[in-house]
């Protein structure tokens, strides 16, 4: 395949890597990032070089293509090599149900969670414990703490502090068990991530560090990257598709040293769709503004057939999945089902009056105390999708539509949450009807804000159209006055 000549911006940091200076990278949304690391690496075939790839389907692409001397690796996978190999055999065991972690970890009784508040279970305690060390696995701390107990909805901030302290004894079990290679319990690959990150390690075999998706990492691995002071490190990505906050992605792009880059041109779409980008960063009060590809004929077009269709929640998702059914359409939801029928399965748990295990929904003892919380404060207005789905189509309903889902390769048409898309790319994308509702209220001075949150997540939605876009349900952008967090 022929090389295409570096744009102004690639050549530059290019120049920028010859010099031997720390970089970080402001890619736009289709920029050529992944082709512009290559041009890096290239550019000194000399020097070792480790891409730090964000995931492994990310990490076997590029190493068909980067050059030999190149080793791409996800962290994951450096860390197998380090620590992973002794907990082999208790990777990829069985699923283990919360009662059954329970009875590993000796948890016996119920807990109490403070005044007028139900008691968790013992299923409850194990499922909560396994999910604080799964939080401090993305985080840099050293210790496991109160701090890395997930705060549940409905639960005041002294509820939670009280909470807290009785669930971290549990967490503590749940955390010597993944470092001992005789535990027990059911093993997790972040566990020997996080034990081979707590040894400060060094990557020395390597002259420069070229970290892909920087705005998407945990905490835990930033380090690890601004530990290597002997090498060269060029962060990249892109500060406005830092979506993951919400599962403890910290962006790095804020943290790094070296010099400010960017590369604004993007070969994904053309023009139009670039407005439409631009209208949200310049919400975000981004550091770049985006170029369209000319050669692209894209256009806003409303009322499309639509190849994808991106939602704002799983909820929405689902919603729109079984619109499409009913009309006649093969439909493919980005990661399956599965997260799906585990929300109907707890809401039934909950319609029934029994004890629910799914983490969005273990605060709550009935379906009308969560549909209270959902409708009467503002942290719970992201239940409501959920809610209304149920209510119209019933638990048993959704979960006959997720387990009627086909695959992408035959799907007419493919929905997905704007997160789950994030790397993908369609032809003709429709932004989902659950974006429509999020239109800002007027606050006291009649200025309608939006969070940062939000505006990055319709950011990366609108951007995975090449051609055609119907972003008719988040055209109430015009009526914004700016961002807040």
């Amino acid at each position: 395949m022929a090389e295409f000549k570096p744009t102004p911006e690639q050549q530059t940091a290019i120049d920028t890597f010859r010099q031997g200076t720390d970089m970080v990278i402001q890619a736009g949304a289709g920029a050529g990032k992944t082709s512009t690391l290559k041009k890096l690496a290239q550019a000194m075939p000399s020097k070792r070089g480790l891409y730090l790839a964000y995931n492994s389907s990310i990490k076997k692409e590029a190493a068909r293509s980067f050059p030999r001397s190149v080793r791409c690796m996800t962290s994951h996978g450096i860390a197998f090599q380090a620590v992973g190999l002794k907990y082999r055999h208790r990777l990829n065991s069985a699923r283990q149900s919360g009662t059954h972690a329970a009875r590993l970890l000796n948890i016996t009784r119920p807990l109490s969670t403070g005044k007028d508040r139900p008691q968790l279970a013992p299923a409850q305690i194990a499922s909560y414990a396994r999910e604080t060390v799964k939080r401090f696995c993305y985080t840099d701390a050293t210790e496991l703490t109160t701090n890395h107990v997930p705060r549940r909805k409905g639960y005041s901030y002294d509820e939670h502090q009280a909470l807290a302290a009785k669930i971290l004894p549990f967490a503590r079990r749940v955390w010597d068990d993944a470092r001992d290679p005789n535990g027990v319990l059911r093993y997790e690959h972040d566990y020997y991530l996080k034990e081979w990150l707590l040894t400060a390690p060094r990557l020395t075999d390597y002259d420069y560090l070229l970290f892909d998706e920087a705005q998407d990492a945990n905490a835990a691995v930033t380090r690890l990257v601004l530990q290597q002071t002997h090498a060269k490190r060029i962060a990249v990505g892109d500060s406005c598709q830092a979506i993951y906050g919400w599962r403890g992605a910290t962006d790095a792009l804020n943290v790094f040293p070296g010099r400010q880059l960017t590369l604004s041109k993007s070969f994904r779409f053309g023009p139009a769709v670039a407005g439409e980008a631009n209208l949200w960063l310049d919400l975000l009060d981004a550091p770049l503004r985006i170029e369209g590809y000319d050669q692209v004929p894209s256009r806003i077009t409303p009322n499309l057939t639509p190849d994808a269709i991106l939602t704002r929640s799983n909820a929405g998702a689902m919603h729109e999945a079984m619109k499409q059914m009913e009309a006649g359409r093969k439909v493919a939801l980005v990661g399956g089902g599965s997260s799906m029928i585990k929300l109907a399965e707890a809401s039934i748990q909950l319609m029934n009056g029994e004890p629910c295990f799914h983490p969005e929904l273990i605060a709550f003892e009935s379906w009308e105390q969560l549909k209270d919380y959902a409708e009467q404060e503002e942290d719970g207005s992201d239940l409501i999708p959920l809610i209304s789905l149920i209510e119209e189509h019933g638990a048993e309903g959704v979960i006959k539509a997720a387990q009627a889902l086909t695959d992408p390769s035959s799907a007419d048409v493919v929905v997905s949450t704007a997160h789950k898309s994030k790397g993908l790319e369609w032809d003709n994308v429709r932004i989902g009807a659950d974006f429509a509702e999020r239109i800002p209220r007027e606050d006291e001075k009649g200025r309608r804000l939006i969070k940062r949150a939000e505006a990055m997540l319709i950011y990366v939605a609108v951007t995975r159209a090449r051609l055609r876009l119907d972003a008719e349900n988040v055209q109430w952008v015009h009526l914004l006055n700016g961002v807040r967090d």
